[in-house]
C-alpha cells in the first residue's frame, strides 16, 4: 500500500469515527459505544495486519525486529485503551478513569 493510499485511509476513518462520535454526543443515535468505535476497530485491524505482513517478511531477511514489535505493542496498547474506554463509557464496568487512561499514558511516556 502505498503511502498516498495510507493518509487516505487514515483520513477516512478518522472522519467516520469522528462524524459517529458528534452524533452519539448529539443524542442523536443510541448506538453502543463500541459501535461509534467501530472505524477505530477496522483501522486498528488493518494496520495489524500490515504490521504482521511487514513482520513476517522482516524474520525471512533476519532483519532487527525491535522496532516492529514496538509499533505491535503500540498498536496492542491503544487497542486497550479504546476498549476499555468504552467499557467504562457502557457502564459494564466500574473502572475508575484513572485505570482506564494506564495504557494510554504507557503509550504516551514510551513514545518520548
Amino acid at each position: 500500500m502505498s503511502l498516498a493510499q495510507r493518509v487516505l485511509l487514515t483520513w477516512i476513518f478518522s472522519l467516520l469515527f469522528l462524524v459517529l462520535l458528534v452524533l452519539k454526543l448529539d443524542g442523536k443515535v443510541r448506538w453502543s459505544w463500541f459501535l461509534v468505535f467501530l472505524p477505530v476497530w477496522v483501522f486498528d485491524g488493518a494496520l495489524l495486519l500490515m504490521l504482521v505482513v511487514r513482520m513476517a517478511g522482516r524474520c525471512r531477511t533476519g532483519l532487527d525486529l525491535r522496532l516492529k514489535l514496538w509499533y505491535l505493542l503500540a498498536l496492542m496498547m491503544k487497542v486497550g485503551f479504546c476498549v476499555t474506554l468504552c467499557a467504562r463509557l457502557e457502564q459494564l464496568t466500574h473502572l475508575r478513569l484513572l485505570i482506564v487512561c494506564v495504557p494510554l499514558w504507557t503509550l504516551l511516556t514510551g513514545a518520548l
